[in-house]
C-alpha cells in the first residue's frame, strides 16, 4: 500500500489478475482498479511524488513494474530479486536486494545508477531508505533470528555509521 497525492493505492493479488485498486484518502471509497500487466509475484509497492508514479517489485520476474497514475506500465529489470523499494529525494528508486545484499539505485527512466553492498553483518536485508545526506536506514533480520535490527549505514556501504536498538519480533 501506498498513497500519493488526495489517493491510496492498493495491490491486491485476484485470481488470474494483479490490480491496483485506488480508494479516495477521505472517504475511502474505491475510486478504480489499474491492471498491472505481466505481474507475478509481487513484494513491496511505493509512490513517486515528483513523476506521479507507482513502482512495484516483482521477486518472480526480478523486476520493477512501473505504473502511471492513467495505468500505463513499463517493466525494468532489476537483475536480482527485488524486495523493498523507496524513492529517494532526488527522486530515484532505491531497491533492496535480499539474496544478495545489496541496494541498488535507478534513475526515473530505468538506468542503474549504482549498487551498494551492504556490510558483512547485514543479513537479509528487507528495506532501505536513503537520508538527505547519503547515508541509508536499513532494515534486517529474520523473525526469530537474535540480528534483527535497523542500522544507518554509510553512503558506499563500506561502515557503519550508527547501530540502533534490535528489535524482538514476537
Amino acid at each position: 500500500m501506498t498513497s500519493l497525492g488526495e489517493e491510496i493505492y492498493l495491490l491486491r493479488p485476484k485470481k488470474g489478475v494483479d490490480e491496483v485498486e485506488v480508494y479516495d484518502v477521505i472517504s475511502y471509497r474505491l475510486l478504480r482498479c489499474l491492471t498491472v500487466p505481466n505481474i507475478r509475484g509481487f513484494s513491496d509497492m511505493t509512490s513517486c511524488k515528483h513523476f506521479r508514479c507507482l513502482y512495484i517489485s516483482d521477486h518472480i520476474v526480478e523486476c520493477i513494474h512501473r505504473l502511471d497514475l492513467q495505468g500505463n506500465s513499463t517493466q525494468r529489470p532489476v537483475n536480482d530479486i527485488p524486495v523493498g523499494l523507496s524513492v529517494n529525494a532526488d527522486h530515484n528508486l532505491i531497491v533492496t536486494c535480499r539474496r544478495v545484499r545489496k541496494i541498488k539505485e535507478f534513475s526515473p527512466r530505468g538506468d542503474l545508477l549504482r549498487d551498494v553492498t551492504l556490510p558483512d553483518d547485514v543479513i537479509n536485508p528487507w528495506h532501505a531508505i536513503q537520508l538527505t545526506n547519503g547515508q541509508f536506514i536499513v532494515c534486517h533480520g529474520e523473525h526469530g533470528a537474535p540480528m534483527n535490527r535497523v542500522c544507518k549505514v554509510s553512503e558506499d556501504g563500506g561502515r557503519w555509521t550508527a547501530r540502533f536498538k534490535h528489535w524482538s519480533v514476537q
